[in-house]
Parts: C-alpha cells; structure tokens; sequence
C-alpha cells in the first residue's frame, strides 16, 4: 500500500513540473533574457528581434567595457568601448541591429591613457543622447606613431594604422557600427594618429577630428576625407604657427596648422574657408569652414587657448561629424 502511495505522488509530482514549464517564458540563451520573436517574410518562420548580450563578444548594454584585439602580434590591444542605450533599445533583426550606429574612435595624447581620454573628451553623454559608439584604444606604452611622432610607438615602427584599422573592422563586421560613418579623433600625439588615418586608410573614415596636433607624416589619401581642426593659438608643446620640437629624437619644429589646412584643403578640391557660425558654440571659438561635393574642412582657433582639449570640442565635433558620413 505504502509502495502505491509513493508511486503515485512521484507521477504527481513529473506532471505538475511540466505544466510548471509550460507556463514559464521562452528564454534566448545567447542573452539569458527573454526573447520575442516575429514571422519572418516569406518561409513563415521566426526571427528574434530582442537584442542579444553580447555581439561576437562585445556587450551590447549601455555603459563601458575594456575589449581585447587580436592584432596579429605578440599579446594584444586594448580599447574601451562605450556603447550608448539606443542599441540595445532599437531594432533588432536574427542578432544584429537593423540599423548599426556610427563610431566615434577618439585617440588619447601622448604620455595618457584611454580612460584619461575617455575621462577629459566628454564624448559619452553625447553619445548616449545621439546614439553612436565611442571606442577608446590604448596607445603604444601611452604614444602613438602618427609618423614622426611619436615616443615609443615611433621608436619600435609600431603599425597603429593596422591596430585601428582592424578595431574598425570588429565593429563593422559585427554589425554594430556602420562602415559608412566611422570618424577618428584625437587630442595632441592622438590628434597626429588621426591625420595618418585619414593618410593611409581615407577608405575607413569618413571625417577626423583634430585637436591641438600637426600632420607630421607622408600623406596620399586615397579619397577625401572631411576635417575639423582645433588650435590654441597659444599652444606651447605643438605651436599654431608652428616650431618645438617634434619628438625627443627629432629636433625638427612641428609644421603650422596652416600647413595642413592647405594641404587638405587642396587634396579635397574645396574653396578657401569663411566665417561659420561654429563660433556661436563658445566665446572663444573663432571657426572658419568650406566644403564641396559633400566634403569640408573646419578650422575653429581657441582664441588664447593653450595646449588643452576644448570643452565644446565633442559636441562641435559630433554635429561636424553627423553632417560628414558617407553613403
């Protein structure tokens, strides 16, 4: 009797567990949260259209994560990436946003660090407001080799165009970032990195940013590239009108700012520049633009300023940016 008993409480108990089952939600375990699915056109079947935790290992929630790149070399790079709300908030088709978002690469000075530069640029509230990604890589022992310039990186011939060229081609391939709007910037030794992006790989970006550096290498873009330049005409460490010393093995001065103004201004086929209302953005901007068939170069003076980040700088430099994608 007492065997009977038993046996039939167990059947109760596998039956209640699998109605328990039934009623549960459908969990996506490729994000170990509940997923929704839609009909698919044509075959009637389903594709999920909630967003995944992670992207060929990259978080898709908003906030700052430390990645790690292959680069082909010894050990590996490292960058922070900040991604904003609006991705894992948007529209989601068979694991990859429906509509990937642009890049922002901003590239710390010389002797710093990517959390300094993530710290000092103020580019992830905008960010978070505009909808784009910011990645932050580390620099060559806190240099980069913008060409000759600078540090370490120079020293040891680092290839920093392949480092960043293939970040690039991570947050393409994933589908997150759109090939068409991915814009390099960068302040002082960064901002020399970001000319000899647009130098050596104009097929991956689509506009720079550069804040207090000089273009202090060969240059043979294969397309225009749009560009926005900052300048302290009181800058000490990377003088307006050109002179220092251009590294600690290099005694040559840094060229003028006018020297790579002309130089991209003729490369990109565009008029002198004018008076823009860019300056409207801080009293002590004096910012000057032209622009052609879709591409334009900026200029904005920090009137008095010195060598230091501007704090319009990020938000002038969105607005630039949004304007200058590629289709």
């Amino acid at each position: 009797m007492r065997r009977n008993v038993l046996t039939v409480l167990a059947a109760l108990l596998v039956l209640l567990a699998g109605a328990l089952a039934g009623c549960s939600n459908e969990t996506d375990p490729s994000s170990g949260t509940s997923s929704s699915s839609s009909s698919s056109g044509g075959g009637g079947g389903k594709a999920s259209t909630a967003a995944p935790r992670d992207v060929d290992g990259i978080p898709t929630a908003s906030g700052t994560t430390k990645q790690k790149l292959d680069v082909g070399t010894p050990g590996h790079r490292e960058y922070l990436l900040h991604v904003p709300p609006g991705l894992a908030g948007g529209t989601w088709r068979n694991g990859r946003p429906a509509k990937p978002l642009p890049l922002v690469i901003a590239l710390h000075g010389g002797a710093a660090t990517m959390s300094m530069m993530e710290s000092l640029s103020g580019f992830d509230p905008i960010a978070d407001a505009k909808g784009f990604l910011v990645a932050y890589p580390d620099g060559f022992l806190t240099s980069w080799n913008a060409g000759d310039c600078c540090g370490p990186a120079k020293i040891g011939n680092i290839d920093d165009v392949g480092f960043l060229s293939k970040l690039i081609d991570r947050l393409n391939s994933a589908g997150l970032s759109d090939p068409g709007r991915v814009f390099v910037t960068g302040f002082s030794n960064g901002a020399g990195m970001a000319y000899r992006m647009a130098c050596e790989a104009a097929d991956k970006v689509a506009a720079i940013g550069v804040v207090e550096g000089a273009l202090v290498t060969k240059c043979d873009p294969s397309r225009p590239v749009s560009a926005i330049v900052f300048h302290g005409t009181a800058d000490r460490n990377v003088p307006f009108d050109g002179g220092g010393r251009r590294d600690i093995n290099d005694d040559r001065p840094y060229p003028p700012v006018s020297y790579a103004m002309d130089f991209w201004r003729k490369h990109d086929g565009v008029p002198p520049l004018k008076p823009t209302a860019l300056a409207a953005r801080s009293g002590n901007l004096d910012c000057s633009s032209s622009g052609k068939d879709g591409v334009s170069l900026a200029l904005c003076k920090v009137v008095g300023g010195g060598h230091a980040w501007p704090k319009s700088a990020a938000a002038v430099q969105w607005d630039f940016f949004a304007d200058h994608g590629r289709s």
